[in-house]
C-alpha cells in the first residue's frame, strides 16, 4: 500500500498549531500573574486603601534667616468611585456651597479620559481642592453621610512679605505632560510654578508617603493594616535659604513704585543675589489655593502692566552708556588705546557726514576722563580703529568677532545661568548678522558704530549689567548669579561656586574703577555719593525709539573689598543720573549703612513719591497677610 506523505505532514503542521496555542497561553497567563499587576492591584483594592500622606513642602528664609515661605494646612475631597454610594447630593453640595452645575461638571471631568487619563474605579480621585476651614469643618461632620469621600490634609504656600513674588514663584496643580514626564505625580498633586518653587521643586517637594488601612467585605475600613507597621512616613521637603535679603528686596520694590524697570543687587565676591525687583509686581498670596486661577488669569491678561514678566531677567533693553567700561577692557586688550590715548570731542565724533552727541566736557580725552564725563566720542573713536585694524585682524569682520567674543567671556549675548527660570540672552549680534543685513564686505566700523556705545543692535538683561559690574569689582572675574545661598542639609551645585574669567586680563580693570570712581567724585555719577564710603559708577542713558529714554545705572561701594554691585534701569525715564543714579546709591546705602542718612531723606522722599508710568498710584504694604481667605483676590494688590 502507498504511503500518503501529505497526510504525513499535515500531522506535523497541525501538531505545531496545537504546539502554538499552548505557548501562547502559558506566555499569557505569565504575563497576567507574573508580569501584570493590574490584577494583583485591583484584589489588593477590594481588600486595602492606600492613603497619600503628602510632605510638608521646604520653607524658604532669606540671607538673614527671615522667614519668608511657610506652609499652612489645606484639605481636597477625595473620592473612590467604586466605594460611591448613593447620597443625597443636595445636602453634599450645599455643605460645600458649591452648586449642582458644578457638582455635575466636576464628576464629568473626572471620568473624561482626556482630562483625567489615570481615572479608576479602585484608586482615590481629587473631587475638589483647597477647602476653606469653614467648609472642612462643615464637611467633616457630615462625611459619614456621603460614603466613598474622604479628606486628604495638604499644605499650602503662605508668604510672611508681600515682596519678591518673581524670585519666589508659586505652586499649582501638575498638567497631564508634567505627570507622564515624572512618575512622582498624580491628579491633583502640586509642582512649583514660576521662580525657586520652579526650579528648586525636586528638593522642595520632599517625599510622599503611604497610609494603609484594610478594609472588610463590604468595603468599609477596619483601622490599619497590620497596625501600621507597613506605613511609610513622608519625607519633608529641604528648607532653602535664599540669597536675598528680603527687607532690601522690600525697599527696591517701594523705590520702583509707579515706575517700570528692574533692581538687580548683587555680592560681587560670591554672585549671590542680593535683590531682584521687577517693576509692576505683584503679591504672591495672589497665587495661593482656589483663588489662584482667577489672579493668575488677571495677571496674565494684564498687557499693559506685564507684571508676571520678570523685568530683571526676561526684558533685553539697550545697554546704553553702562556699556562704555567693556569698550574700555577691550580696548586696552587689544592694545588699541593706552591710559593717555586721546581723541578728540567736539560735542560727538564725527566722520564724513557721520555724527554721534555728546554733551560738553574737555577734549580730547583719555580713558579714565571718557568714563567720568561718559564721553560717546572716545569709544566710537576707539571702536572704529580697532575694526578699521587691518593690518592685525584681516578683515573688519574677522575684529567685530574678536570685539565679540571678549563681550561673550564677559557675561553678554547668552544667558548667565542664574538658578531661576525664564532667563533671556540679551543679543550681541555677530558678523553673520552684518553680512545678512549689509551684504558681505559692505559694511564698516561707521555702519554700526552706536554698538560701541550700548545702543544699535546691542541688547543686555539688567541681570547681565549688574554682572558685569561685579566682574568690575572683582577686578576681573565673576560666579554665575544665584538667588539660593544653600540648600539646607546639601549645599549648592558646584556650578555655582565657579569663578569665570572673561578675557581680558585683570590688571586692566584697575583703570575702570578708578574711572568710575571719578565718575562719582566729579562726573555723571554725583548722586550716587553717600557718607564716607567710596562708590563707583557708570551712568547709562538708552535711546528709546518708542518714547523717552531708559534712565540706567551701573555701581558698586565700598570701592575696595566692594560688598555690592548693582544696576537699576527704568523705562522712559530720561537721564541716568535723574531715576537710575539716586534709586542705586540708596539702595546701595540701604544695604550697607541699614538706613538712609538724614541728609539724604530728601532723595529718598523723592524716589518713593515719583512716577513714571501715569499709572494709578499703589501703595506696598510691608505688613504680614491676613491668613487665607478668597477674598484676599483683589487687582489693587499689584503694585
Amino acid at each position: 500500500m502507498r504511503k500518503d506523505y501529505n497526510l504525513e505532514r499535515r500531522k506535523y503542521v497541525i501538531g505545531g498549531f496545537i504546539i502554538l496555542i499552548v505557548a501562547i497561553y502559558i506566555i499569557k497567563l505569565f504575563e497576567l500573574q507574573v508580569c501584570d499587576d493590574k490584577y494583583k492591584v485591583n484584589a489588593d483594592t477590594n481588600a486595602f486603601l492606600r492613603k497619600t500622606l503628602y510632605p510638608s513642602r521646604g520653607l524658604m528664609y532669606d540671607r538673614n534667616g527671615e522667614l519668608v515661605v511657610f506652609n499652612q494646612p489645606a484639605y481636597d475631597v477625595v473620592m473612590i468611585p467604586r466605594d460611591v454610594q448613593p447620597f443625597d447630593t443636595a445636602d453634599f453640595c450645599n455643605t460645600l456651597q458649591i452648586s449642582r452645575e458644578t457638582f455635575d461638571k466636576r464628576m464629568s471631568d473626572l471620568k473624561n479620559p482626556r482630562k483625567n487619563p489615570n481615572y479608576s474605579l479602585y484608586s482615590p480621585q481629587t473631587f475638589m481642592t483647597h477647602l476653606s476651614a469653614k467648609d472642612y469643618g462643615r464637611l467633616q461632620e457630615k462625611l459619614y453621610r456621603f460614603p466613598g469621600f474622604f479628606i486628604q490634609k495638604r499644605v499650602l504656600r503662605q508668604y510672611n512679605y508681600t515682596a519678591a513674588a518673581n524670585v519666589l514663584g508659586n505652586i499649582r496643580e501638575v498638567n497631564a505632560r508634567e505627570i507622564e514626564k515624572d512618575d512622582y505625580y498624580r491628579p491633583g498633586d502640586y509642582t512649583g510654578d514660576l521662580g525657586v518653587e520652579k526650579s528648586y521643586e525636586t528638593y522642595l517637594r520632599g517625599q510622599k508617603g503611604v497610609e494603609i488601612l484594610i478594609r472588610d467585605a463590604f468595603g468599609k475600613i477596619k483601622g490599619k493594616y497590620d497596625n501600621g507597621n507597613q506605613d511609610i512616613a513622608p519625607i519633608s521637603g529641604k528648607d532653602l535659604k535664599l540669597s536675598i535679603d528680603i527687607k532690601l528686596q522690600q525697599y527696591g520694590e517701594r523705590l520702583m513704585q509707579n515706575k517700570i524697570g528692574a533692581i538687580v543687587a548683587i555680592e560681587p565676591a560670591t554672585g549671590e543675589v542680593l535683590a531682584l525687583v521687577s517693576s509692576p509686581t505683584y503679591d504672591p498670596n495672589l497665587l495661593v489655593g482656589r483663588i489662584r486661577g482667577k489672579n493668575y488669569k488677571m495677571l496674565f491678561n494684564d498687557t499693559r502692566r506685564k507684571p508676571l514678566f520678570d523685568r530683571a531677567i526676561m526684558a533685553a533693553y539697550p545697554p546704553g552708556s553702562t556699556f562704555k567700561p567693556t569698550q574700555g577692557l577691550i580696548l586696552r586688550q587689544e592694545g588699541i588705546v593706552t591710559p593717555s590715548t586721546m581723541y578728540p570731542c567736539s560735542h560727538g565724533f564725527i566722520c564724513g557726514r557721520l555724527k554721534v552727541g555728546c554733551h560738553a566736557h574737555g577734549s580730547p580725552i583719555a580713558l579714565k576722563p571718557a568714563l567720568q564725563t561718559s564721553c560717546n566720542s572716545y569709544f566710537c573713536w576707539g571702536f572704529k580703529h580697532m575694526l578699521d585694524r587691518h593690518s592685525k585682524y584681516g578683515t573688519t569682520a574677522d575684529a567685530f568677532e574678536v570685539w565679540k567674543k571678549h563681550l561673550v567671556s564677559m557675561g553678554y549675548g547668552y544667558k548667565l545661568g542664574i538658578d531661576l527660570p525664564g532667563e533671556s540672552r540679551g543679543f550681541i549680534p555677530n558678523s553673520a548678522y552684518y553680512n545678512r543685513a549689509y551684504g558681505e564686505g559692505r559694511w564698516s566700523a561707521n555702519t554700526i558704530i552706536s554698538v560701541a556705545i550700548g545702543q544699535g543692535e546691542v541688547l543686555a538683561t539688567p541681570l547681565q549689567i549688574a554682572n558685569l559690574c561685579a566682574t568690575i569689582a572683582n577686578r576681573g572675574y565673576f560666579i554665575t548669579p544665584h538667588v539660593v545661598k544653600e540648600i539646607v542639609g546639601v549645599g549648592l551645585p558646584h556650578r555655582l561656586h565657579e569663578k569665570h574669567y572673561p578675557t581680558v586680563d585683570r590688571a586692566y580693570y584697575n583703570e575702570i574703577v578708578e574711572g568710575m570712581r571719578m565718575a562719582v567724585t566729579g562726573g555723571t555719577c554725583r548722586r550716587a555719593a553717600f557718607g564716607d564710603v567710596a562708590v563707583c559708577g557708570k551712568t547709562g542713558t538708552a535711546q528709546n525709539p518708542h518714547g523717552k529714554d531708559h534712565s540706567a545705572f551701573m555701581g558698586f561701594a565700598p570701592m575696595d573689598n566692594p560688598k555690592i554691585a548693582i544696576c537699576v534701569y527704568v523705562e522712559n525715564a530720561g537721564f541716568g543720573a535723574t531715576y537710575g543714579v539716586p534709586i542705586g546709591s540708596l539702595m546701595m546705602e540701604m544695604y550697607l549703612n541699614g538706613e538712609i542718612s538724614e541728609s539724604r531723606k530728601y532723595m529718598e522722599t523723592q524716589m518713593l513719591e515719583a512716577s513714571t508710568t501715569g499709572y494709578p498710584r499703589t501703595f506696598i504694604s510691608n505688613n504680614k497677610p491676613k491668613p487665607y481667605t478668597e477674598s484676599n483676590a483683589t487687582k489693587d494688590s499689584i503694585q
